[in-house]
């Protein structure tokens, strides 16, 4: 934009976030006149801007002033927005299905009822004692 460092106040916000794991300190502050709307109907007002270099794979990133870059960036940024939610929707859902499972396992455990004439035959024959499987009565004995 052509603006000197000169022109810039110092600032004692840094960003998280930015750079993955890293405190970024901005080079300073601005105040800019900035323009909402169109010609027909516009309100003018001078909000702060924190400037910054942010390094990219390629080198230092740039902000520029096109609108078009502008509106491809906030597309990008709804569509991983609107990703991410559907990812959290799916999340959520499988979350509740997990615990829906849960919730029947849990109702059915212990209410195992053994069929109708059945017979206890210890787990170890050679030592008896009160573990046995229940089998049923009618199996032949081989």
């Amino acid at each position: 934009m052509g603006i000197g460092l000169d022109k810039l106040r110092h600032s004692k916000s840094p960003f998280h976030g930015i750079a993955p794991g890293k405190r970024v300190q901005p080079l300073g502050q601005i105040d800019l006149p900035i323009c909402f709307g169109t010609a027909a109907n516009f309100r003018k007002e001078v909000l702060t801007f924190e400037v910054m270099k942010m390094l990219g794979p390629k080198g230092v990133i740039t902000v520029g002033s096109s609108f078009e870059h502008a509106y491809e960036c906030n597309i990008e940024c709804v569509e991983h927005a609107e990703a991410l939610a559907l990812d959290e929707a799916l999340a959520t859902q499988l979350q509740g299905m997990a615990e829906e499972a849960m919730d029947s396992k849990q109702r059915y455990a212990g209410n195992f009822e053994s069929a109708e004439d059945t017979k206890d035959v210890p787990l170890d024959p050679k030592t008896p004692n009160d573990k046995a499987l229940k089998i049923s009565a009618t199996l032949d004995s081989k």
